[in-house]
């Protein structure tokens, strides 16, 4: 059975909890300050929710990094072997206070997060709609889109697979050169809130 894991218990980190409690699918939730200080989340969220520590976190099948795009490299250290496994960037990289796209040399966000993760398969997902409808129902009047991109086909087709179990419509975007810097942050489909009828 795969097993999945939300790295981050912030805004995104919980709404994307929220959705795996709604389906009533267990994940595992982590964060840099400990298991214990995410009870009274979970109890919130539902039994689906588990409280983990980071080092359990990061040797599920699947992690969600729902961290800032600056904390990915700490967030990861010390992970065991990828070995494959899929590692979902859900973050986005901005300068603040300016609020504008990171200046990364024309590189996509996507393969400078990669470069942290080295051996896993990296897919984009999840970064695209603020928290608060990322939060929300994803099947109400239809069903809200989420994009997929990344480099391997495989690891495209599980999360897509994944966002779909979760209620969510998957658009595929192809690989992370050329869908992920459609879906980035500044990218022309951020912050486009889809919902797919039928």
């Amino acid at each position: 059975m795969t097993t999945y894991a939300i790295l981050g218990s912030g805004a995104i980190g919980a709404a994307v909890a929220g959705q795996f409690a709604r389906k009533g699918i267990e994940v595992l939730l982590a964060n840099s300050r400990g298991p214990e200080t995410l009870a009274d989340l979970a109890h919130d969220l539902g039994t689906s929710v588990v409280p983990a520590s980071v080092r359990d976190a990061l040797a599920a099948d699947i992690v969600i990094l729902a961290v800032p795009y600056d904390a990915v490299g700490d967030a990861v250290h010390g992970a065991p072997d990828w070995n494959g496994r899929i590692v979902v960037d859900a973050t986005n990289a901005i300068d603040f206070p300016a609020f504008t796209p990171r200046d990364l040399a024309d590189r996509p966000s996507t393969h400078i997060v990669a470069e942290a993760v080295p051996g896993a398969r990296v897919v984009k997902a999840f970064n695209t709609l603020p928290a608060a409808v990322l939060a929300k129902n994803p099947q109400d009047n239809g069903r809200r889109v989420l994009f997929v991109s990344g480099d391997d086909d495989g690891a495209n087709t599980e999360v897509a697979g994944l966002i779909e179990r979760l209620g969510y419509a998957a658009i595929p975007l192809g690989p992370i050169a050329e869908g992920g810097r459609l879906q980035q942050f500044g990218g022309a489909l951020m912050v486009h809130s889809l919902i797919k009828q039928g």
